[in-house]
């Protein structure tokens, strides 16, 4: 559109940008003031307080020679310092949360009510009301806290769809930084799907509508007034807003929420595989077109992938018809397929597609397994050098096993040696690291990884596939081929 300066210099930057814009694009609420009215009742203080001991900021006692006059004096002061401070006292947090039913729900985050001791909530009109937990979700983040309301009429919100959101929506964010009281935000979805390293089942909206400490559990409304988001956490360098914020979106806190209202815990779906993510190097070598999928690093024993047949190797491209586009994605959609259910699971399998149906089973939460002490032990060293991969290796033995740690039931050879400008240390690889497969293949002895890489070079091949184990986890990695192995 021409706009002569003439006609620019007698306007104000309100009317032309309204002439710039489209008609549909004009729809900026001339006031927030009714909807906020209308929410924030719904939005309440969450306090806890918790039972704290200061002994673990006790410092250890100077080391002093043996006979110093300095050792009584010392000992004394610590033991008065440690009868002092080992005194438990009260301690408070604030946060906000939201009322979902009249009966008197309340949804906040786990983190703002872990390890509290009690629990109030704190209505608009400064009631307060003592809350119990009904039942949390650390992996999410989740809470859902219930309160008697009395003969109080309570306002509760209701679940919009997040999925239906997009980047540039208005949104409202209301709660309580700071204790200060309800307090309400405006701004926009800056971004979807956001993961910020703070468990499986990332999927962060972000947003620049003000989120401070004490906002955490708080809801972030849509222009219709449903809640398509839980404010949770902020980036900020100086603990301050800066305009980045993120909620957990209602499409994953609404099964979570329903989970604990109806059995006071979470049930998740279940697949029973390892995952990792592709890159093109392992897709080129497994002769996928794409990087897109999930990886199947290891199929636990006995669970319901196992039961349908999948594979270690296997590449899932599609899980119930949702397109896996990104490994994270993956567990994320398991977990919200109902338990039970029978879904087809389409995979890439030795150079092309197969479809299996598998039955979903339930999450179990897992007990933290016992780290197995390491223990050294001198030995005679039998290792084969593989100059061009960067690393060698040595078969396992009983010596090999108590020198790393390695588990009794533990097969494979064993990663001996890793040179720090390889191939093998850009992928990772490291000294007691378990080498299963090469090529697809098991591995039994040294011996078998010469013949796989001498096979594999003689047919022209540029990289070889490796599964590689250690304690934390089983993976792939694609190295590439040079050099010959020498003894």
């Amino acid at each position: 559109m021409y706009i002569s300066k003439r006609l620019v210099a007698g306007l104000s930057a309100l009317s032309l940008f309204a002439m710039i814009l489209p008609a549909q694009a004009r729809d900026i609420p001339a006031s927030f003031a009714d909807m906020a009215e209308k929410l924030l009742p719904s939005v309440v203080n969450v306090s806890t307080t918790q039972t704290v001991r200061n002994t673990e900021h006790i410092p250890d006692m100077p080391q002093f020679p043996p006979g110093s006059p300095f050792e009584e004096f010392f000992k004394n002061f610590m033991d008065k310092q440690k009868n002092q401070d080992d005194h438990p006292h009260k301690a408070t947090s604030l946060g906000s949360g939201f009322i979902i039913d009249p009966a008197g729900y309340v949804v906040t985050n786990n983190h703002v009510i872990q390890d509290a001791d009690e629990i109030t909530v704190m209505l608009q009109d400064n009631s307060v009301l003592k809350a119990t937990v009904v039942g949390r979700d650390p992996k999410v983040d989740l809470a859902l806290l219930k309160v008697d309301p009395g003969k109080r009429q309570l306002t509760a919100v209701s679940f919009g769809n997040s999925d239906e959101t997009r980047v540039g929506d208005w949104v409202l964010a209301i709660g309580d930084p700071f204790g200060l009281g309800g307090t309400v935000t405006q701004g926009i979805i800056s971004a979807r799907s956001r993961d910020i390293q703070a468990g499986q089942y990332d999927d962060f909206l972000q947003t620049d509508a003000s989120i401070n400490k004490g906002n955490s559990g708080g809801p972030m409304f849509n222009m219709a007034g449903e809640v398509i988001g839980i404010n949770t956490a902020i980036y900020s360098p100086t603990g301050g807003s800066i305009g980045i914020g993120f909620a957990i979106p209602s499409s994953l806190a609404k099964p979570v929420i329903d989970d604990l209202k109806k059995f006071g815990k979470i049930r998740r779906g279940w697949l029973g595989v390892h995952i990792q993510s592709l890159d093109q190097d392992l897709a080129d070598s497994m002769g996928l077109s794409t990087d897109k999928g999930a990886l199947v690093a290891q199929v636990s024993e006995n669970g319901p992938a196992a039961k349908a047949g999948i594979m270690d190797g296997d590449v899932i491209l599609r899980f119930d018809g949702n397109e896996i586009n990104e490994m994270r994605r993956l567990p994320r959609i398991v977990a919200e397929t109902p338990i039970g259910k029978k879904v087809d699971v389409d995979v890439w399998r030795d150079g092309k597609p197969v479809t299996v149906s598998i039955v979903v089973g339930e999450l179990k939460e897992e007990e933290p397994k016992e780290a197995k002490a390491e223990t050294k032990s001198s030995g005679p060293k039998s290792t084969t050098n593989f100059a061009g991969l960067g690393f060698s290796v040595g078969a396992i033995t009983p010596q090999i096993r108590d020198k790393f740690g390695l588990d009794d039931k533990a097969k494979g050879i064993v990663v001996m040696d890793v040179n720090s400008s390889g191939p093998a240390a850009e992928k990772g690889l490291h000294p007691g690291d378990i080498i299963i497969e090469a090529g697809q293949q098991p591995l039994l002895a040294p011996a078998d990884l010469t013949k796989i890489v001498d096979k594999a070079k003689q047919a022209g091949q540029r990289t070889l596939l490796f599964r590689i184990e250690n304690p934390q986890i089983i993976r792939y990695v694609v190295l590439p081929l040079e050099g010959a192995a020498k003894k």
